[in-house]
């Protein structure tokens, strides 16, 4: 049976890696794979009752991954409604390329801690539109928005879904994380940036053409900066919540949504039913992405039939024979998250590796956040912001091998080598 499932999981985890070449949905592989793992495994257990169990407790924790996501992209699918994102695209004004990268890189990096690295990134990109005349210059910043998305969400427990992830299941605490990986993610951005800035030198920033906005801000400025300021505050708050009340994420998201909800419902009152329906919570529960929901649920319950069976803790005790250390392990397995996608790597080592021998914020965990955060970007096709950032601007695999890859292998392990000294320094 252990040998059926490794082969089942083998094979949708690659149709996942492949999900372009093979023109098969992500998603679609996800949910097979986890349909034929829990199929295989209640028929050839025996078991019913034992399995039932199991797959009820995975049902628990995945609901509550899935249930803060929803939460938290319709939320910002609000603000995007509400053009929210114009407070802070209007004040990027510059005229050198090297110092929009800059203050891109930076914006990007803040932004993608409070928000996610997905959310950040078709924002930037968005932005780089109205900026950049070039589509060169906009393949470029393309690829170093994907950077610094994914190493600003690395060190908030609200900025990836990976550290999203660890956080939920309590491998990390919010303000060890935020200590413990700001540098190292730091670094991460600031090498690739360095290189960058000097290849851009004395280049000037080529605007396009001026066109009219007309009935494309249909909101006051008060809208827009208030629905902003309210959803960067209720993801902000999130933290506070669990923090304060001990309940899970999710139920802070869900709050926070429905406080959303009132208030969008309150100042849109006196409006015409067709001009405020696109900036209802309604129209933007139709807008989030319920394919990457499904993927997620699709593979977090596939690995739990892994974890379930053993097989993952076999495999952690293999690795630590073999290998032996622990952050040549992660740093593997970060590796690993440029080819395949970093969720199901996160979720199989949080099955690997028990809380009872690595307690709550220990090496191996924040250190796993920040490998499995930002190795994505070593790859176009390793993070969720690599994959939107090449729909959004059609970049091909193999220019962003060429172009994108090598600062950010630099860039990765320059962060590891911070991280491993900060925490040799003060452990």
């Amino acid at each position: 049976m252990l040998t059926l499932l490794v082969v089942i999981f083998v094979i949708a985890y690659t149709a996942i890696a492949l999900e372009h070449p093979i023109g098969i949905n992500k998603s679609a592989s996800a949910l097979l794979g986890a349909g034929l793992l829990w199929t295989v495994y209640a028929v050839m257990s025996g078991d019913h009752t034992l399995v039932s169990h199991q797959l009820n407790e995975s049902l628990a924790s995945t609901a509550q991954i899935v249930f803060f996501l929803m939460g938290a992209m319709t939320i910002v699918e609000v603000v995007d409604a509400h053009n929210g994102f114009e407070v802070i695209t209007s004040r990027i004004r510059t005229t050198k390329l090297s110092t929009l990268m800059w203050m891109v890189g930076f914006v990007t990096f803040f932004l993608s801690a409070v928000l996610d690295n997905l959310t950040t990134t078709i924002v930037m990109i968005s932005l780089m539109k109205k900026l950049l005349d070039k589509h060169d210059d906009r393949l470029f910043f393309a690829g170093m928005i994907v950077i610094a998305a994914n190493a600003g969400g690395a060190w908030t427990p609200i900025g990836d879904v990976t550290t999203t992830m660890l956080w939920i299941g309590g491998q990390i605490t919010t303000l060890a994380i935020m200590k413990g990986l700001f540098l190292a993610s730091m670094v991460n951005l600031l090498v690739p940036l360095l290189v960058v800035s000097w290849m851009l030198k004395g280049r000037e920033v080529v605007s396009p053409p001026q066109a009219e906005e007309s009935g494309l801000l249909q909101t006051t400025s008060f809208e827009r900066n208030l629905m902003f300021f309210m959803g960067l505050g209720i993801l902000v708050c999130v933290p506070i919540f669990k923090t304060v009340t001990h309940l899970p994420p999710f139920m802070g998201i869900l709050f926070g949504l429905g406080i959303l909800w009132l208030v969008g419902e309150l100042i849109h009152r006196k409006k015409e039913d067709d001009e405020k329906q696109h900036l209802t919570l309604v129209h933007a529960l139709m807008k989030i992405d319920m394919s990457s929901i499904v993927f997620f649920i699709g593979i977090l319950l596939a690995v739990a039939t892994l974890e379930h069976t053993h097989i993952l803790t076999n495999l952690a005790g293999w690795l630590n024979k073999v290998v032996g250390r622990e952050d040549v392990i992660v740093t593997i397995i970060g590796l690993a998250s440029a080819i395949v996608d970093n969720v199901p790597l996160v979720a199989a080592s949080m099955g690997m590796y028990s809380l009872a021998q690595y307690p709550a914020d220990s090496f191996l965990w924040e250190f796993m956040a920040y490998a499995a955060g930002t190795g994505g970007s070593i790859l176009i096709i390793g993070s969720a912001a690599g994959v939107a950032a090449m729909g959004l601007e059609k970049i091909h695999f193999f220019w962003y091998m060429k172009r994108i890859s090598g600062l950010a292998l630099i860039g990765y392990f320059g962060g590891i080598a911070v991280y491993i000294l900060q925490y040799k320094l003060f452990h």
